[in-house]
């Protein structure tokens, strides 16, 4: 069992022609943009204002650069690879079957588990657009039922006026047989939504999200030049008010704003020219999602003290201090909700166009039942795995919060980013036979430069705080130090095999970086993805291993062992 776990897949010259090819790349540059500007240029940017002041430009840069490293990666992979399954694909290709599924499982936690929060997200916003407009919807409808009992509860605890229009909610909702009906309705018409357009068809949804990206960067472009003619200039002289460390600390509360651009490597199926394009877009996306980050980021900071910024709507924050007409007032911050609602419905379309596709690979290499894998023949759709995304994201609508599954997201996406950065160093050190990417990450050695870099790196952590440096080697002391330990228990892991290997200096970075903001996660999201693995090897285990085509003398038998496999 120890080699067959390790089986990989062949690369398949020639995929199988089931979906239709329809994406060029303007499509794909769309959605790639949808999938990175979300609720973050609208919320996260404010925090990030807030912690590096008017450097949070080059906070956005940094941010960039480094998802720029696992984007490169991405891009070599698909390349070489115009296979639909993203990350999931690589790992069968590269490392065998049960990363593969280690990785598959991981995005159905990142894009499964994503939608609900954004659709939690986009009820938000929906809400305050709607009650902006005199229309606010009765809490009960815009709640779900868990959330609304425990505030419901916690007042008649505490009296806390702030949870009465909860309490009053819930003795007001519309009840059967003495049930109250209670239930987030613009989350779940919004998932219901996009997931009608995404079963009907790709082209469909191309239509739909190239329309909706158009008004989002239309919107998003308003709003910089509105703000534009009342930013204050003097406020950006200040250009590092909490110093390199709290700039360095903002890089890693935007970073997650630029998660979502793998979403593109699962359409490369529908893709015209996916070698040649999908690396395109990648780096497009990132680029005009970089320049709209630092355009806003630029407004916050010249419009308001950097102080003022840690709020959940900053944009409405600022525009509602600026000393201009009530109308104007309304306007203004009218637009900044339509933007969030076009931007995370945008969003909600491209990760749902992307978690069939993976199950429909998944299902094409046995890994889990046939009947998932099934084409639609008039709309030419994985239509079946287009509904299972479908109530996978519906039904926990009605009992999640938006805090217990914003995290659980961000865990996925970066297991499955380290994965991919580790096989493109593998690959550069020993390409197999039919390896011939159309793009390639440049090769830099890696072997001294690592060594380098890492002394470069003690030295500062030295230099900058020399009792926590002493603290990290005193294994006395526990609280949050684990982390940074483990941290350097990997860096070594990692130095042993570029200095060992040579391998290639920006994969490892990208595999680094991922590695690093894993290890900065909470506690509970190691509980909770130690949890979700196991629940998914047992599904492996008890299904996907006996049923998997690869080495069973199909079409798509592997060529030779995963590396590392005995």
């Amino acid at each position: 069992m120890s080699r067959s776990i390790f089986r990989r897949k062949a690369v398949e010259p020639t995929p199988p022609q089931g979906l239709r090819r329809i994406l060029s790349l303007f499509d794909l540059t769309a959605l790639g943009v949808a999938a990175v500007i979300g609720a973050g240029i609208f919320s996260t940017i404010g925090e990030a204002a807030a912690m590096a002041g008017s450097s949070v430009t080059l906070v956005f840069v940094l941010a960039a650069f480094v998802a720029g490293l696992s984007a490169l990666a991405y891009a070599e992979m698909a390349s070489n690879t115009p296979i639909a399954g993203s990350a999931y694909t690589y790992a069968y290709l590269t490392f065998g079957e049960i990363w593969a599924w280690v990785v598959g499982w991981m995005l159905v936690l990142e894009y499964t588990v994503g939608n609900i929060a954004v659709a939690i997200s986009w009820s938000g916003y929906f809400q305050a657009l709607l009650a902006s407009w005199g229309l606010p919807l009765p809490l009960y409808w815009g709640t779900d039922p868990f959330t609304l009992w425990k505030q419901a509860q916690a007042f008649l605890e505490t009296g806390d006026p702030a949870l009465r229009p909860a309490y009053e909610a819930w003795q007001q909702a519309p009840r059967w047989a003495g049930i109250p009906l209670i239930a987030n309705l613009p989350a779940l018409f919004i998932n219901a939504l996009v997931t009608a357009i995404a079963y009907i068809g790709i082209k469909e949804s191309r239509t739909a999200n190239n329309l909706l990206v158009a008004l989002k960067i239309g919107a998003v472009l308003l709003v910089i030049g509105l703000g534009a003619f009342f930013v204050q200039p003097e406020r950006w002289l200040t250009f590092m008010p909490n110093g390199f460390t709290g700039t360095m600390r903002a890089v890693g509360a935007v970073f997650f704003a630029y998660i979502g651009f793998d979403a593109l490597s699962t359409t490369a199926e529908e893709a015209r020219n996916p070698r040649r394009d999908l690396p395109l877009a990648m780096i497009l996306a990132l680029l005009i999602c970089t320049l709209l980050y630092v355009g806003v980021a630029l407004v916050l900071t010249g419009l308001a003290p950097h102080k003022t910024l840690a709020v959940a709507d900053p944009l409405a924050y600022v525009f509602n201090q600026l000393p201009i007409s009530e109308g104007w007032r309304r306007f203004l911050t009218g637009l900044v909700a339509i933007s969030a609602v076009i931007a995370m419905t945008s969003v909600l379309l491209v990760f749902q166009i992307g978690q069939p596709r993976i199950w429909y690979v998944m299902s094409r290499d046995g890994l889990l039942p046939a009947w998932l894998g099934r084409i639609h023949p008039r709309f030419r759709t994985p239509h079946r795995a287009t509904l299972l995304t479908g109530l996978a994201v519906g039904v926990p609508l009605f009992f999640s919060s938006l805090s217990a599954v914003v995290d659980m997201t961000s865990m996925g996406t970066l297991v499955a980013f380290a994965v991919v950065c580790a096989g493109v160093a593998y690959l550069h050190y020993r390409p197999p036979a039919a390896y011939a990417p159309r793009f390639r990450v440049p090769y830099i050695p890696g072997r001294w430069l690592y060594i380098g870099l890492l002394g470069i790196g003690l030295l500062w952590a030295y230099l900058s705080n020399p009792q926590g440096f002493s603290a990290l080697w005193d294994w006395s002391q526990g609280g949050s130090l684990w982390r940074y330990r483990v941290f350097l228990l990997i860096l070594l892991i990692i130095g042993y095999f570029v200095v060992s290997y040579n391998l290639s200096m920006l994969p490892i970075l990208g595999l680094i970086s991922t590695l690093y903001f894993i290890v900065e996660l909470d506690m509970q999201n190691w509980i909770r993805l130690g949890v979700w693995t196991g629940a998914g090897l047992l599904i492996y285990f008890g299904y996907s291993y006996w049923h998997a085509h690869v080495g069973r003398g199909s079409p798509m038998a592997p060529s030779e062992e995963a590396p590392g496999a005995p």
